[in-house]
């Protein structure tokens, strides 16, 4: 994210905003060190916004403010993501129950195209962004702001653990083809086979998590 065109936006949520961005596509990796003197150059500002953005961004987690050292991206254990993951299943099964009687045509139909999308696209780097996209669709109808920002801040944390890893591991021919039984059951109003599958669309994570750190154990 870049300052330009956000001048409006006070200081310290703008280089907040743009770290995390950073952290989470994973161009700021775990223990990176964060100086605070090149985000005020990068950002337009001082360093008295910098200085609150980190503040913020470690009560959320994403950096560890070190004694001598300054910031530091964090890093998350296996133990962590997979707990994470399971914060997913309740998270995103109870906003999916919510949203299914809510959803409309249009939001199958936008659903669809987003898989085509993803169906076509060679690039492993770009499935996370697609699969966000499709999952955030079907969450939306849920009309509970504070569910899908929980929602959102955990898969932030967990994507920038398992983007890569998971994406080349597992492919992309099952979970398409879970997710499109996904739209068939959202679109019968089969709540609850949806909520199953999603659950275990989201279990097959755990598992490529466990089996990708075994293999490089």
């Amino acid at each position: 994210m870049k300052a330009n065109g956000h001048q409006r936006r006070p200081a310290p949520e703008l280089v907040r905003d743009g770290v995390r961005e950073a952290i989470f596509s994973g161009n700021l990796p775990e223990g990176t060190q964060l100086r605070q003197d090149q985000l005020a150059e990068q950002y337009g500002t001082s360093r008295i916004p910098v200085r609150e953005a980190l503040r913020q961004l470690e009560s959320e987690g994403l950096v560890r403010i070190e004694p001598n050292k300054g910031a530091v991206v964090t890093s998350l254990s296996v133990a962590d993501v997979l707990e994470m993951l399971d914060i997913r299943i309740a998270l995103e099964c109870h906003a999916l129950r919510l949203a299914v009687p809510n959803m409309a045509e249009e939001d199958f139909t936008y659903a669809e195209s987003i898989l085509e999308t993803y169906n076509a696209d060679p690039d492993p780097e770009h499935w996370g962004a697609m699969n966000w996209r499709f999952h955030w669709t079907l969450y939306s109808p849920c009309n509970r702001p504070r569910l899908l920002q929980m929602i959102e801040a955990n898969y932030g944390h967990v994507n920038r653990f398992v983007r890569m890893q998971v994406s080349l591991a597992a492919g992309k021919e099952r979970p398409q083809r879970e997710h499109k039984q996904l739209v068939d059951f959202c679109r019968a109003g089969a709540v609850e086979k949806a909520v199953a599958l999603l659950e275990t669309h989201i279990e097959q994570t755990q598992k490529s998590v466990r089996a990708s750190r075994r293999h490089r154990g």
